[in-house]
């Protein structure tokens, strides 16, 4: 599993996880929104059970403990906050420190243990793990439920009563495939477990709708080519080697009216390219996408005065992202900012 350094701070993180969504959910009728104890103390509309890569998982009340693992991902927890439910946070490990969305990242400071000892590794250690007594374990990718990794297994936590949840594509740890229906199916599968299905349709019809508007005032236009890449941080050999090549963004870029500029470089999710390579594509615009990075703005700018050749360093056209063009609950506000910046005459100021 790919690890992400950070040119300053350099501590490795594991970020292919941090895009991974695709699991499968299936299993019994959608549930209203009542958790009230019914007869012999059983809760309205549980159990629900869940196929969850490869695993059967049943919810016999909604969890009121839930852990949420690192990841490098900020999509569980965002999407448990906008679906209500914080309070049932016991321990959070995700953090980007900014967000497109107002208040969220101060909503993910406020929740507990989200500075929790990670001990040296990815993400939160077995014992440590076992030492929260979650109810429910959420991770970005199956790579958080590896006993070689350090980490308990979803058996570990079964036997200590507690379900996993592995989000959907991370079942196989490959985020290239990754598109903005997976972030759906994370709020559905999430709207199931808790019992919050209509809190979850609704939030996905109002990303739907939004998404849609924008496509439809950039459909037939020119579609720039946008190189998307992450501000100082380092993943291979190469001088631009956290280059974003194929995953959810390209979802997002398309709607918006642009297309990737290295998605043919390679077939992963991230290209490592040398500054030659980089210099020869005529790059109309840049997204810099900020993972825990101080002054993302300073790095496009940088970059842009770094190939002055690019019709977008002329035009100084760049914007800057965090976690609405990842997997996550926000990718609408991704698609907007994106066909702004490419197509602003399609957006006229309202007088």
């Amino acid at each position: 599993m790919p690890r992400i350094r950070p040119s300053t701070p350099r501590p490795a993180a594991a970020l292919a996880g941090a895009l991974c969504l695709a699991a499968v959910a299936c299993g019994g009728p959608a549930q209203g929104p009542d958790t009230s104890p019914g007869a012999g103390g059983a809760r309205a509309g549980y159990p629900v059970t869940l196929e969850n890569c490869g695993r059967t998982t049943t919810y016999r009340e909604p969890p009121s403990r839930v852990v949420v693992m690192n990841g490098a991902s900020v999509a569980e927890v965002s999407s448990l906050l906008a679906l209500g439910l914080g309070d049932r946070v016991a321990a959070n490990a995700q953090s980007y420190g900014m967000s497109e969305v107002k208040g969220r990242a101060r909503a993910i400071a406020k929740l507990p243990a989200r500075g929790i000892d990670q001990g040296g590794a990815t993400d939160i250690p077995r014992e440590t793990m076992l030492g929260l007594r979650p109810d429910a374990v959420l991770s970005t990718t199956s790579y958080g439920f590896r006993a070689e990794n350090g980490f308990a297994t979803r058996d570990d936590l079964a036997s200590a009563g507690a379900n996993s949840y592995i989000s959907p594509a991370g079942c196989d740890d490959d985020p290239s495939r990754m598109r903005i229906a997976d972030s759906y199916r994370l709020l559905t599968d999430l709207g199931r477990i808790f019992h919050v299905d209509d809190r979850a349709r609704r939030l996905i019809a109002a990303s739907r709708q939004k998404i849609d508007a924008v496509a439809a005032k950039v459909k037939d236009r020119k579609r720039p080519r946008v190189m998307v890449l992450f501000s100082n941080m380092s993943m291979g050999t190469n001088d631009f080697s956290a280059i974003a090549a194929n995953g959810i963004w390209n979802d997002i870029l398309a709607k918006a009216g642009g297309t990737n500029a290295f998605s043919t470089a390679t077939r992963n999710t991230f290209a490592d390219l040398s500054k030659e390579k980089v210099a020869a594509e005529p790059v109309d615009a840049l997204v810099v996408v900020s993972y825990q990075d101080r002054d993302p703005e300073g790095y496009a700018r940088k970059l842009l005065r770094q190939f002055p050749q690019w019709p977008a360093a002329k035009a100084g056209r760049y914007i800057v992202l965090s976690d609405s063009i990842y997997l996550g609950p926000s990718n609408d506000i991704a698609v907007d900012r994106i066909a702004r910046m490419l197509h602003p005459d399609a957006f006229p100021a309202a007088r």
